[in-house]
C-alpha cells in the first residue's frame, strides 16, 4: 500500500551510520576547523601559485558553529587530504551585509571556485556570480540557478522523518518538539519532515503524540530565534527549550545552529527527562560534550557533498548535488548512550520505513524540498 505524506525537503537516515556525516575572519587550511587570523592561503600554494584555489564564505556563527559552517569547512579540509594541490581558505560573515564584501573580495583575490556556505546569501550569490561569469560559484542550501554557480542541497526531510519517527517512539510524555532559526526552506525542510514522521508513527501505533513549535500545514507560523543571530544564540534556544519542557515535551529538534546548543544545555539541566535530536553534523562529534543528552542527529551530509563538488571543479566538472537517502545526504547518525535504550522493534520499523522512503512507497512531498 503506497503511503504518500507531505514534508519539507527531507532526507534519508542511516541507522547505524552516515558516511562522512565583511571579513571579520579568515583561515588557510590546517589539520582542523579552528578560525584563525592568519591570511587566507593554503599550506601549499598561495592562491595565486595554486593549481586549483577553492574558497568559501561562511555564514554567521563561524566555522566552529558545531553545525553547517563546520561541516561545509571540514568539505574543504576532506578535498585538500584528497587532492593536495588544492589550496583552500574560508573568510567568516560577522552580518548578513557581509556576504556580498565577502564573495567579492575573495573572486578578486583569485578564487577558482567560491562555496557560500548557506541558503541567506542566494541573492548575493546571483549578484556575484552573473558579474564574474567566467569563475565558478556554488552555494550550500540554495541552487542559484545559473550556469556557473551550483547548488549543494539536500532533501533532509527524508531523515527528520525518520527522527519524527523515533521521537515519536520514544517520548514518555507524548509530547515533542521542534523551533528553528529563521523560517526560511532549509530550516523548515526539517521540521516539515519531523512533524510528519510523528504523525505517520501516530497512525501507525494509533497514537497522538503531539509536536511543539511546528505545524507543517501554516508554514508561517511555527516557533523560530529572533534577532540578527538567530542561528548564533545558545541563551535563546535554552530560554525557547524551557518553554517547550514547561509545556511537556521530552525529545527537542532545534534547527536553529549554534543557537541549537541551548536545547542541549535545557536537557542537561533536566536531570535526565529531556532528550535532543541535533541537525547536520553529528552532534556526538561537533559537540561532544552534550553527546549524553543528543539521542541521535538528523544528518546533512554537508561535508561529503562539498568535497565532493571541490574535487569535481578541480577537475573541470563542477555539478549540482541533491543529497537524499538513497546517495547518504542524508540520514540518522548512532544513537551513542541511547543505543541500549531504543527498542528493537523501533529500530526495524525505522529500517522498514527507510527502504520505503528509497523505493518511493513512501513519498516525502514539502514546498521546500530540491528539485
Amino acid at each position: 500500500m503506497r503511503k504518500s505524506l507531505r514534508y519539507t525537503a527531507a532526507t534519508g537516515v542511516a541507522l547505524l551510520a552516515l558516511a562522512a556525516c565583511g571579513s571579520k575572519g579568515s583561515s588557510s587550511a590546517t589539520s582542523s576547523t579552528s578560525p584563525s587570523t592568519s591570511s587566507s592561503t593554503s599550506t601549499s600554494a598561495s592562491a595565486s601559485t595554486a593549481a586549483f584555489n577553492a574558497c568559501m564564505v561562511l555564514d554567521i556563527g563561524g566555522v566552529d558553529d558545531h553545525s553547517f559552517n563546520q561541516g561545509s569547512w571540514a568539505g574543504m579540509v576532506a578535498a585538500k587530504a584528497a587532492n593536495p594541490s588544492i589550496a583552500i581558505s574560508y573568510v567568516s560573515s560577522s552580518s548578513q551585509n557581509d556576504y556580498t564584501p565577502n564573495l567579492n573580495a575573495e573572486t578578486a583575490k583569485g578564487c577558482s571556485t567560491t562555496i557560500a556556505v548557506g541558503g541567506l546569501m542566494s541573492s548575493a550569490v546571483v549578484t556575484v556570480a552573473k558579474a564574474n561569469p567566467t569563475k565558478n560559484y556554488a552555494e550550500v542550501d540554495s541552487n542559484p540557478g545559473l550556469p556557473n554557480a551550483f547548488g549543494l542541497q539536500y532533501n533532509t526531510a527524508q531523515g527528520a522523518f525518520l527522527g519524527g519517527y523515533l521521537a515519536a517512539g520514544m517520548s514518555k510524555t507524548g509530547k515533542v518538539a521542534t523551533f528553528g532559526g529563521l523560517n526560511i526552506p532549509p530550516v523548515t525542510v526539517y521540521m516539515d519532515g519531523f512533524y510528519d514522521g510523528v504523525q505517520y508513527y501516530n497512525g501507525q501505533h494509533h497514537t497522538s503524540v503531539q509536536v511543539l513549535g511546528w505545524n507543517e500545514h501554516n508554514q508561517k507560523g511555527g516557533t523560530f530565534a529572533t534577532g540578527n543571530n538567530s542561528f548564533s544564540d545558545p541563551a535563546q534556544g535554552e530560554q525557547i527549550s524551557n518553554t517547550f519542557i514547561q509545556q511537556g515535551a521530552d525529545i527537542i529538534f532545534p534547527v536553529a545552529g549554534g543557537t541549537g546548543i541551548g536545547s542541549a544545555v535545557a536537557a542537561k539541566n533536566s536531570s535526565g527527562s529531556v532528550k535532543v535530536i541535533w541537525v547536520d553534523t553529528d552532534g556526538c562529534v561537533s559537540a561532544a560534550q552534550y553527546c549524553p543528552w543528543f539521542l541521535t542527529t538528523v544528518l546533512k551530509n554537508l561535508t561529503g557533498s562539498v568535497k565532493t563538488y571541490v574535487l569535481a571543479a578541480a577537475a573541470g566538472h563542477p555539478a549540482n548535488y541533491i543529497g537524499t537517502l538513497a546517495n547518504g545526504g542524508t540520514g540518522l547518525a548512532p544513537f551513542y548512550h541511547y543505543t541500549s535504550q531504543v527498542p528493537a522493534s523501533l529500530v526495524s520499523e525505522l529500517a522498514v520505513i527507510k527502504q520505503k522512503i528509497i523505493a518511493g512507497s513512501i513519498t516525502v512531498a514539502s514546498p521546500s524540498q530540491p528539485h
